[in-house]
């Protein structure tokens, strides 16, 4: 058991059986009243994600979650296989706990797999990733100075708007947060 002042975003706690990950927290001392903490908790299994209000210093019940460096391996078709870095023993997580991390996965990447009784939560990836522009519309002469983007399909089929002068085969960081372009990487 915890209390509310001990919340930090990640840590996941069960409410009403299930379980819930806080994705942002804020603590509250109005001038008047007791003090509270203000959360957006996300659900696990479903994704929903709701806004709710605890007393300060109230009890929460944690969840004891499993943390684990693991390599991508491959996509067999339904499954996703990760192979934990110091057992070496290989796990399938389905296509539907991956989400859309999935957009982001390439072969031998570092992740965390994170797991509750066995059962695989979610997996986690750094904050931006290293991926390959596959294909993109080539940039306009004329266009090299300008501050104006174009789609680009990376190595992983996902897409993503980047400079005009961008081309294919340039290795490009992502952030994994929300999709976006954020520089060239260094070769």
């Amino acid at each position: 058991m915890a209390t509310t002042n001990d919340l930090k975003n990640g840590l996941v706690m069960v409410i009403d059986g299930q379980l819930w990950q806080v994705v942002e927290f804020q603590h509250v001392k109005p001038g008047k009243g007791p003090a509270f903490v203000r959360t957006k908790i996300k659900n696990i299994l479903s994704g929903k994600t709701v806004d709710r209000t605890f007393n300060a210093g109230v009890k929460i019940e944690t969840a004891t979650v499993d943390r684990r460096d693991m390599t991508y391996l491959y996509n067999d078709g339904s499954d996703y296989v990760f192979m934990d870095q110091t057992t070496f023993e290989q796990l399938s997580v389905p296509s539907e706990v991956v989400g859309d991390t999935r957009n982001f996965l390439v072969e031998n990447q570092d992740v965390i797999v994170s797991q509750n009784d066995g059962t695989v939560l979610f997996v986690e990836l750094p904050a931006t990733v290293v991926l390959t522009i596959a294909h993109t519309e080539p940039g306009l002469q004329g266009d090299r100075s300008s501050a104006g983007t174009k789609p680009a399909t990376l190595e992983t089929g996902y897409e993503i708007q980047v400079p005009l002068f961008l081309e294919e085969g340039t290795r490009v960081k992502v952030d994994t947060r929300d999709g976006s372009y954020s520089g060239r990487a260094a070769d």
